[in-house]
């Protein structure tokens, strides 16, 4: 709500703006909410809600208080800006207007040194009251124009700026402060105010990319405290200076351009930027192309819109197949490209030049030539080279052959390298030598794509291709393959059949005739000539033979030639068989069962016969004179009754008496074909007569079953029983094994005749436990003992010795002198530590034994006991290792 104004000039209070058009000067540059002036609007009444607006809402707003803001930041131009600010009454709706010139005030740096430093005076608007009258008179109030003040000022700080008074500092001592951000507020201490005078100061340099502009309130209060006038505003505008230079975006900037493109073509877009304030000549770019890199074919191949930064092209000629990437320096210079006062700042710009199809494939050669052996297929037969300036592995360089003549069949295909660009010719059909001897192709090749607009080479290249066909050894094939005849069975051995003969492709190769072997016959029955291949029987043919299916006999036949490889061809001879009447037919079932008694269960039959028509049905089926049992039992009826037909496959066979003893009876029945002449034989038919209840079936099948039982049921029963005998026979082998394998573990004595039973052992020495096995046997006296039978194979103790060659120990003499036993004794030692194959462990050794037969005398005479304490034993040591147990026990002292 605006405050309400009076005059002092008219006693009548008019209501509405005191004036028309209001002008103000301004700074150039304009920020969004930046105060611009403050406009005045006279209200006759004191509780009036005003409304402010503005014709130019999106660039002007309209306080309640009447100051106008910018809405947005934008640069005034040289002429005045106008706009119509309104006020409306809320409850009447009573509205006024008032136009608003605003000037831009003229460049900062252009202002004399005087100017600058004359300090203007910012006095607070007054009131005065009348209160015996209604009317109030108020001055005018003073519309505070913005501060501009240039960033980065020199000094001497503080510098003075304004200087705010108020007219009743004559009566009264005033106290002035300000504040608001840069005050009071962060950042503070940048502005400061005299209390007493009033003078307010900047301390420090200020920089406008940081902070643009300082808003600040200005106060007038008495010694107490107490305010005394109203507060007012004020604006401070940091004026911009060039202190910063351009930086690009990118230190280097990367471009294509496709080859061939015209002048005006875009390439690409550099930026930079300028901190200064870019609505002012300090932040105003522009950009030059300082160089550029190679010069071919022309120094300016480019060019840059110095506002924008757009690259385009100038000139025409563009190629790269001979310059492939451009180097360009760009330059942006502030101040709007001043060489004299604007900061510049540089950039690579690098610019590849893509490739077009601009060449087409071109062939190396006007001819190619290939080879290639007849019948063979995927073979390359040529390779056909082009050359393309266009870049590698692209689809401007990569090649397409496509065939243009010379192969109306189809015989050939051309397939491109992905790698070298060729192209592969290939064959996909056979070539017959005798058909095709050459071939000469027309190919052309072209790009993936088509070539760019305006190339003047043409779009695709040609060539011929020679192909020459390579004669080679061809296989022999048989006419007609398979060759079909129709021959009757029953052919005799050695019959001619037919000639089955090949033809040679090779009519151009000097060889031999043919010849032929057999090389398939299933059933052995043919042979074929291998000079002529005349085909002749082995064996009677039968048509039904397992190796006949469907009335047909394959038979495979080889042809060989002599060339070089030597080849060879089969051929597949299909005999039909036509059947003649050479089989009998055969009485089916061969068994049935019927009741003893007369009862209408006859047996139903039927006849089998290999043959097929008209040599197999209808049968004709009689029963034989002999014996005469047979039509005495039997009904012969059957053969004229109408249950029995002579032009039929079935006939029925039933009792003729009223009771036939239970059993298995053979009835032969004759049966006839139809074939010319007819074939006829006796089938036996096995008929089990058996009790039936009343219902006709069987009640002692067990029994007849049984009493018939077949030759091949008796066959198994004995093979049933001839391996149970054969498995009882093993277990009981087995067990007499084991028994004798237990029996030979154990002592050859009994434990207790064993004499060791009465020796106390408390330390063994040697192999252990198994040193307990010992052989008693060696006791007894060797002439009577057999040295192969003193122990069985296989018990001997594991640490006895192995059974080899006798050592040669001494024999004692038969009378022995007294003096000798000694020598006796060590003879035997150094034997015994001499013999290889005397075990490494304790064992038995045998000097010379005693008892019966022993030629030794009686030891009983010795006595020991007597001199034992007399007798020196230390030389038991000097014995070995096998005394030492013996010098342990008797030598060493008293111990």
């Amino acid at each position: 709500q605006a405050p309400i104004k009076a005059t002092c000039e008219d006693l009548s209070c008019k209501t509405g703006f005191p004036e028309d058009v209001h002008s103000a000067v301004v700074s150039r540059s304009v920020h969004g909410g930046q105060p611009l002036l403050n406009v005045r609007f006279r209200s006759c009444h004191g509780n009036q809600k005003i409304h402010f607006g503005s014709s130019e809402p999106e660039d002007f707003r309209v306080g309640e208080d009447g100051v106008v803001y910018a809405e947005r930041s934008f640069q005034l131009s040289a002429e005045p800006t106008e706009f119509i600010v309104s006020a409306q009454d809320k409850e009447t709706q009573e509205e006024w207007q008032m136009r608003v010139k605003l000037t831009p005030e003229p460049a900062f740096p252009g202002a004399s040194e005087k100017d600058q430093k004359k300090i203007e005076d910012i006095i607070f608007p007054w009131q005065q009251y009348k209160h015996s009258s209604p009317l109030k008179r108020q001055k005018r109030d003073w519309v505070i124009p913005p501060i501009n003040l240039p960033e980065n000022s020199r000094g001497p700080f503080p510098q003075e700026l304004v200087r705010i008074r108020s007219d009743r500092d004559k009566s009264l001592s005033l106290r002035y402060s300000v504040t608001g951000p840069g005050a009071d507020q962060p950042p503070t201490g940048i502005f400061i105010i005299n209390p007493i005078s009033g003078q307010l100061s900047v301390t420090k340099p200020l920089d406008r990319e940081q902070i643009a502009s300082f808003h600040l309130r200005a106060h007038a209060v008495d010694v107490n405290g107490n305010q005394v006038e109203n507060p007012i505003d004020i604006v401070i505008n940091v004026i911009d200076m060039n202190d910063n230079r351009p930086e690009f975006l990118h230190q280097v900037w990367n471009g294509t351009v496709p080859e061939g493109s015209k002048p005006g073509t875009y390439v690409m877009t550099v930026t930079a930027i300028d901190a200064d304030d870019p609505n002012a000549q300090n932040g105003m770019l522009r950009y030059r192309i300082l160089s550029q890199a190679p010069s071919s074919p022309s120094p300016n191949m480019f060019t840059i819109n110095n506002e924008t930064g757009d690259i385009i092209t100038v000139a025409a000629g563009l190629d790269r197949e001979k310059v492939q990437q451009y180097t360009l320096i760009i330059q942006a210079t502030d101040m709007e490209g001043n060489p004299t006062y604007g900061l510049s700042n540089t950039a690579t710009a690098v610019i590849t030049v893509t490739d077009v199809n601009d060449n087409p494939p071109e062939f190396t050669a006007m001819t190619f030539y290939g080879e290639v052996p007849e019948n063979r297929v995927d073979v390359i037969v040529a390779n056909l080279t082009v050359t393309d300036k266009d870049q590698p592995h692209t689809p401007a360089w990569n090649a397409m052959y496509r065939m243009t003549g010379g192969d109306p069949t189809g015989r050939f295909t051309i397939l491109t390298d992905p790698n070298s660009n060729d192209g592969l010719v290939t064959v996909v059909k056979p070539i017959d030598f005798e058909t095709n001897r050459m071939f000469v192709l027309t190919v052309a090749a072209e790009n993936q794509v088509p070539l760019a607009k305006g190339i003047q080479h043409p779009p695709q290249s040609t060539a011929t291709v020679s192909i020459t066909v390579i004669d080679v050894n061809e296989s022999p094939y048989f006419v007609p393959n398979p060759k079909l005849i129709r021959q009757e069975e029953g052919l005799l051995a050695g019959s001619m059949l037919t000639t089955f003969t090949a033809q040679d492709p090779d009519r151009y190769m000097q060889q031999t005739s043919l010849r032929y072997s057999k090389l398939s016959d299933p059933a052995n029955w043919l042979k074929i000539d291998p000079i002529n291949g005349q085909i002749t029987t082995t064996a009677v043919l039968d048509r039904e033979s397992i190796y006949v299916q469907n009335n047909m006999y394959n038979a495979t036949f080889l042809a060989s030639d002599n060339g070089i490889p030597p080849m060879s061809g089969t051929g597949t001879l299909q005999i039909y068989l036509l059947d003649i009447n050479d089989n009998a037919p055969q009485v089916n079932p061969k068994e049935a069962t019927t009741c003893e008694t007369l009862q209408p269960n006859a047996i139903n039959i039927t006849a089998i016969d290999p043959d097929i028509d008209p040599n197999a049905g209808p049968f004709a089926f009689e029963l034989p004179d002999t014996p005469a049992s047979i039509k005495r039992n039997w009904r012969p009826c059957f053969l004229t009754s109408a249950l029995f037909s002579h032009a039929g496959d079935h006939a029925q066979l039933s009792l003729r008496i009223r009771f036939l003893e239970a059993g298995i009876y053979d009835v032969p029945i004759v049966i006839t074909d139809s074939g010319n002449p007819h074939a006829s034989s006796t089938s036996v038919l096995k008929v089990k007569v058996c009790q039936c209840d009343i219902n006709g079936d069987c009640t002692d099948v067990d029994r007849i079953v049984g009493a018939g039982l077949g030759t091949g049921a008796i066959i198994a029963i004995l093979l049933c029983i001839i391996i149970l005998l054969i498995l009882v026979l093993m277990f009981v082998v087995w067990m007499k094994r084991r028994d004798k394998e237990r029996q030979a573990k154990q002592l050859l004595i009994d434990p207790e005749d064993d004499v060791r039973d009465n020796i106390l052992k408390y330390d063994e020495e040697g192999g252990g436990e198994e040193d307990q096995d010992y052989d008693l046997s060696q006791l007894q006296q060797p002439d009577t003992v057999e040295p192969d039978a003193i122990k069985p194979v296989g018990i001997r103790r594991l640490d006895e010795r192995p059974i080899h060659a006798e050592p040669q120990y001494p024999v004692r003499s038969a009378a022995p002198h007294p003096g000798d036993i000694g020598d006796f004794i060590n003879e035997g030692l150094k034997a015994a530590d001499n013999d290889p194959t005397a075990p490494p462990y304790d064992s038995l050794l045998v000097f010379d034994y005693e008892g019966s037969g022993s030629t030794a005398g009686s030891l009983s005479s010795l006595n020991s006991s007597s001199s034992g304490g007399e007798q020196d034993y230390d030389y038991l040591n000097d014995w070995g290792p096998r005394f030492k147990k013996l010098a342990d026990m008797y030598g060493g002292g008293d111990d």
